[in-house]
């Protein structure tokens, strides 16, 4: 092993260990450990930034660049020499500040969340917005300063960018919108029976097998809030939660986190402890290359399949089985409609897809509003309340119901709620095209995934960060394909 590989590896192992600790926080620590916990992975990514920030790594990574044999292996030396310059530019007691600040501001938000008390986690929306304008201002921007945040989680995007991808969504989503509302709403009074928590683990462990997930190599906890987590491609962990009057949340949210362990569990064995499997900057162990395009793996499960037509005619037979008393009138058909409807809701993770980028929309107001002073924290309840009448026509009953109901602000990822909607224009544009091929068509149609999860191997996953989310789908942000689906599902 080089001189470069071995260091680049001792830096994936360290955030390896961070992705750990984190989802210890969120799944099995005690509420006790969260300030310990905070220093603990400020003093992991300590040592990972001054790993990055060794003239030894600089060198190293000079003469990788020199002897690079592949364009993967130039981009993986010019990968960590570009870090090198980004945390040069972030004081190290920033980042020590950010991450200490992580664990507390988690243990708040999940206390006023559960009673429904913004006041409890207002001190730490309030450091958290100033050290993401204090990071903006290290890493400088032309026009706004999300422009600095926005790229670390999608690099190239700005706030301008993103408004004009927006406005182009709203123009399309809102009149489909009002089709919609003027239809009878389908029945869906069977959603929302008695499901037992236990059975709903069991059908969501085989629905993830079904899709391609790994558990040799991966497994399923509950947790508040679900997201996937990878401390390797060997070990890619998904989380989810059981809500028992409410059957999709558990469904839908463990075929969205599949989505993304897919992706870690894919890369090419290859980059494990490498930079392609490393976010340098972010101090991030992951091998998604993008925010963005790992949203596009979870939201293609999640609704190009997973909300599919073949799909449950082939797998609504097992969860009728599964809970007979409950689903036992119903018909695939009704089933169908019914996952299918749009309805403005209030909580985003629970949204369908027609209003679901309504709610990116509201947050990524919110947080550029934030970011240039124009809205104070103490603000944020009345300015999302304001939101959801204007947008989604819905009154918000408490701060829990709104504006505390993502974890996202109490780890300071502002700029990253943008990718969620750029998620779901890749996902469009991907599956658009890979449908299209000969092989794959035809076994969606019957359900079958092989084909499937091969062309994404393909295509996405085995290149890990090697390459951009532009490279992969051929070309810039381009919504018509997303459109199109959306129009074909609802119009």
């Amino acid at each position: 092993m080089t001189a470069f590989a071995t260091r680049v590896g001792r830096i994936n192992d360290l955030l390896c260990s961070v992705n750990l600790l984190q989802w210890d926080a969120r799944v099995t620590m005690p509420s006790g450990g969260a300030g310990t916990r905070g220093q603990q992975i400020a003093t992991l990514k300590g040592l990972a930034r001054e790993m990055i920030l060794d003239p030894a790594m600089r060198d190293a990574a000079e003469a990788a660049l020199l002897d690079a044999a592949t364009e993967a292996d130039r981009r993986a030396a010019q990968a960590v020499l570009d870090a090198r310059d980004f945390h040069a530019a972030i004081p190290a007691r920033l980042l020590q500040a950010q991450a200490e600040q992580g664990a507390p501001a988690g243990k708040a938000w999940a206390e006023a969340r559960r009673t429904a008390d913004f006041a409890l986690f207002r001190p730490y929306l309030e450091q958290a917005v100033d050290l993401a304008r204090e990071q903006a201002e290290a890493l400088g921007y032309e026009d706004h300063p999300y422009d600095a945040m926005a790229d670390l989680y999608e690099p190239g995007e700005t706030a301008a960018s993103l408004a004009a991808l927006f406005d182009t969504l709203r123009a399309g989503i809102l009149p489909l919108l009002d089709t919609v509302r003027g239809r009878p709403a389908p029945r869906r009074d069977f959603l929302f029976r008695s499901f037992d928590v236990a059975t709903q683990q069991r059908v969501c462990h085989g629905f993830a097998e079904t899709m391609g997930y790994d558990f040799d190599r991966g497994r399923l906890d509950t947790t508040v809030h679900p997201f996937e987590v990878s401390m390797t491609r060997n070990d890619v962990r998904i989380t989810s939660r059981w809500r028992p009057d409410y059957l999709p949340m558990a469904l839908f949210g463990t075929l969205h986190e599949t989505g993304h362990a897919l992706y870690e569990q894919g890369i090419d064995p290859a980059f494990t402890r490498g930079v392609h499997a490393t976010d340098l900057r972010l101090l991030y162990a992951v091998g998604g290359t993008s925010f963005g395009m790992h949203e596009s793996q979870s939201r293609l499960i999640e609704n190009h399949v997973g909300r599919s037509a073949a799909f449950w005619d082939r797998h609504f037979g097992t969860l009728r089985d599964a809970f007979p008393d409950q689903l036992g009138d119903v018909t695939v058909e009704a089933w169908l409609a019914a996952i299918r409807h749009a309805q403005p809701g209030l909580t985003r993770v629970e949204s369908d897809e027609l209003t679901y980028d309504l709610h990116i929309m509201l947050r990524v107001r919110i947080e550029m509003a934030l970011m240039d002073g124009s809205l104070k924290a103490a603000d944020v309840p009345e300015a999302w309340n304001t939101a959801m009448r204007e947008d989604l026509g819905l009154e918000v009953p408490d701060d829990g119901a709104g504006c505390l109901q993502d974890v996202h602000w109490s780890s300071g990822y502002f700029g990253s709620f943008p990718t969620y909607t750029i998620g779901n224009v890749t996902a469009a544009t991907l599956f658009a095209q890979i449908r299209a091929d000969d092989t794959v068509g035809p076994a969606l149609d019957r359900a079958d995934y092989g084909p499937l999860r091969a062309a994404l191997a393909d295509r996405v996953w085995r290149h890990g960060r090697s390459r951009t989310r532009a490279e992969m789908t051929g070309g810039p942000t381009d919504p018509s394909a997303y459109l199109a689906h959306l129009g074909d599902r609802y119009a």
